[in-house]
């Protein structure tokens, strides 16, 4: 087992910089939240691809520590960011990386999807890093929740691993009436679809 210097120094938070969509960041994050050491493949190819105007209202679903959502708060200054996660520790270390990039228009709430969300809130842009296993069922709630909480003409970006990317053309397809492929990268997709 190992001793107790050692563990006490796996509880520190972990915090790096990086650049993301040409602005600098600095997140922290702790083991048990997703890729808490650096930005993992599938957001990094989403955010290459996310589209933001400076006045979006924008949701960040399954935020984690909030590398997604943090970028979109800081592209739009003139709109509000809202980022959620069903965990607990990730949505902590989402407000805590909203201040430690001074991005008071961005704030985190725990949310299984969209179901803690006032049943009025609407958003310019929906973008998230959809993890595969969360189920069809889940799935197709995310979807309609997606259409629901989007403002005519509301944008909608999702990265998946590639083995989804039918499933989701087939499914925004059914929901949106449209879909796009904006990237299929060598193990993720993003697509996109719009509220028309």
């Amino acid at each position: 087992m190992a001793d107790i210097p050692y563990t006490k120094s796996l509880r520190d938070d972990i915090r790096f910089d990086t650049e993301l969509c040409g602005q600098p960041f600095t997140f922290l994050s702790t083991w048990g939240i997703f890729s808490p050491r650096e930005i993992d493949d599938g957001t990094d190819l989403l955010l290459k691809y996310l589209k933001i105007n400076p006045t979006d209202d924008c949701f960040d679903l399954g935020c984690g520590y909030g590398p997604v959502g943090l970028v979109m708060a800081r592209l739009a200054p003139q709109g509000q960011t809202l980022m959620v996660d069903k965990d607990f520790m990730a949505v902590e270390y989402a407000n805590r990386n909203a201040g430690v990039n001074k991005l008071a228009n961005a704030r985190a709430m725990l949310s299984n999807g969209f179901q803690h969300l006032d049943k009025d809130a609407r958003f310019d842009v929906i973008a998230s890093n959809l993890p595969a296993k969360v189920g069809k069922e889940m799935m197709s709630i995310l979807l309609h929740d997606m259409k629901h909480h989007l403002k005519p003409g509301g944008r909608v970006y999702i990265v998946t691993i590639n083995g989804l990317r039918e499933y989701m053309k087939r499914n925004l397809k059914e929901v949106f009436g449209n879909f796009d492929k904006l990237k299929q990268g060598q193990s993720y997709t993003v697509s996109y679809a719009e509220k028309q």
